[in-house]
């Protein structure tokens, strides 16, 4: 079962608004620990992060301890700028993108959430994919996952474009662990050696998905989850829109022609920040969290089919 912290409803509807709005600052001190590099420094294949699609998160900002740690990993990291085209998706390994936005939900997070990727784009990128690529979408809680449903949608992925709680509507920390069943065992979970084994990680609250096509689920989300539907992110009442999140998941791998693709329904479990006052750690620098940063590097194994 996953661990929880719990808030009757009128407790969350008074909660909620200060916590969404609680400050966020980037934990710039994290740096965590790389035991044994896939790759000498610099060596390693070419991950792109797009930031040309309204992204809520930047490499060297809220994602820097993501963007440290891949380098750290011998991994080289290049941030793209523009729309997506063949030529250059065609210089990257991996290609990265967390938490897109359209530009009319830049300041204003409330229904509709178009589609943050062209046509064009979506075919782009899928056909990329199918000849070796490898995508790894990160799609949060609403408008993030509205945002991200096309794209997603392509590779057979079905984001609920709203926000994962659990039966008692908290939004706080979700531990997810192998022993329960949560976090499944995958060869991304046990690493490429006994050092790597991942037993538990922690998401913060995000969105929820199905998978329409042969999958490996990694983050599975228990039946007694709720995924709130709201109009507006963080406005919630007694007559906001629900779907049980029973058969939902959090984190999936899959193969897509000759590419693999790996998505997630929360953003905050791969990067290192402060929350609120006082500043509670929400991230891979969260003391739950300590298995996170490993399971970041392991995806990217798996992205890069690196033994």
């Amino acid at each position: 079962m996953i661990t929880l912290r719990f808030l009757a409803l009128p407790a969350l509807l008074a909660a909620v608004p200060a916590l969404s709005f609680a400050q966020q600052a980037v934990d710039t001190a994290f740096n965590a620990t790389v035991l044994r590099p896939a790759f000498a420094a610099g060596t390693g294949p070419v991950i792109v992060f797009d930031e040309a699609h309204g992204t809520f998160h930047r490499a060297e900002r809220s994602y820097g301890a993501f963007t440290r740690l891949l380098r750290r990993d011998g991994y080289v990291v290049r941030v793209n700028a523009s729309p997506f085209t063949r030529d250059a998706l065609d210089s990257a390994r991996v290609l990265v993108i967390v938490n897109p936005l359209h530009p009319s939900n830049q300041h204003d997070w409330y229904l509709p959430t178009p589609s943050a990727f062209t046509p064009d784009e979506i075919r782009t990128v899928a056909e990329w994919v199918a000849t070796g690529g490898s995508l790894l979408l990160i799609a949060d809680h609403m408008p993030f996952a509205g945002a991200a449903e096309n794209l997603a949608a392509a590779f057979g992925i079905f984001f609920a474009n709203g926000f994962a709680f659990d039966s008692s509507l908290s939004p706080l920390d979700l531990v997810f662990r192998r022993s329960d069943g949560s976090l499944a065992s995958h060869p991304i979970t046990n690493g490429r050696g006994p050092g790597e084994r991942i037993d538990s990680i922690v998401t913060f609250t995000g969105s929820a998905f199905r998978v329409l096509v042969p999958a490996e689920p990694l983050v599975l989300l228990p039946p007694n989850l709720t995924v709130l539907m709201p109009e507006e992110a963080w406005l919630f009442s007694k007559r906001t829109p629900r779907l049980s999140a029973a058969g939902m998941l959090q984190g999936a791998v899959l193969r897509h022609g000759r590419g693999r693709v790996a998505v997630f329904g929360e953003a905050a479990m791969f990067s290192a920040q402060f929350i609120g006052t006082p500043r509670r750690p929400m991230g891979m620098n969260a003391p739950a969290a300590h298995q996170n940063a490993q399971f970041v590097l392991n995806v990217i194994h798996w992205l890069t089919d690196t033994r």
